[in-house]
């Protein structure tokens, strides 16, 4: 027969390797979780390019952050990229424009006497507010816009035509002009303050 008191220390040691037991699963769980993976580094980003998408900035107040009647260099700063182009000596009036542009006359910002006045449209890539796109019909525009365009004879396309909206209360100087050709079709539109937008010329 065991002593009384080496019955209890055998007790006691039971006790404590049952209570034990449960903190050595936690430790294997945590042992077997992986490491997290370092995250991948972002691609290089390439300004050279054209945004993709079909997201259009336009608007009757300019173009994205670029608002109708700041100055160039407001301008500049809102586009936030390069822009190519420069006022010839002797002139009031030029063009800026992406760099990412081949073509001027695809997408363009007019710069007048320091302000940024007109941004013209060439390219199916954007749309004008309301919707309007070069490509469109006479017809499929006027729908668009609910007859409200005015239409007048195009100065060197014969049969060609401008059709040309008010911004109204939303930009009381500004309008909305596209030139179509003499099948009906948009092939350019600009957005400018008045009387730029209705140079015909453009800078010219």
């Amino acid at each position: 027969m065991l002593p009384i008191v080496m019955v209890v220390t055998l007790l006691s040691a039971c006790q404590r390797e049952e209570a034990a037991a449960p903190t050595a699963e936690p430790q294997t769980t945590a042992t077997s979780t992986p490491m997290a993976e370092a995250p991948a580094p972002a691609p290089a980003v390439d300004d050279t390019a054209a945004p993709a998408g079909p997201v259009s900035q336009a608007s009757f107040l300019g173009y994205g952050d670029m608002k109708l009647g700041s100055t160039v260099d407001e301008a500049r700063a809102a586009w936030g990229g390069e822009l190519n182009g420069a006022p010839m000596e002797g002139t009031t009036c030029h063009y800026l424009w992406p760099k990412w542009i081949s073509k001027p006359a695809e997408f363009a910002f007019m710069m007048e006497e320091g302000k940024f006045v007109r941004y013209d449209v060439g390219t199916d890539k954007e749309t004008a507010p309301g919707g309007g796109k070069v490509g469109m019909s006479v017809d499929e525009v006027q729908k668009l816009y609910g007859g409200a365009l005015k239409a007048s004879p195009h100065k060197y396309t014969e049969g060609g035509q401008y059709l040309t909206i008010d911004a109204g209360d939303v930009a009381p100087t500004t309008k909305l002009v596209f030139e179509a050709d003499a099948a009906g079709k948009v092939t350019s539109w600009r957005v400018g303050l008045s009387p730029q937008v209705e140079y015909v010329e453009g800078c010219s």
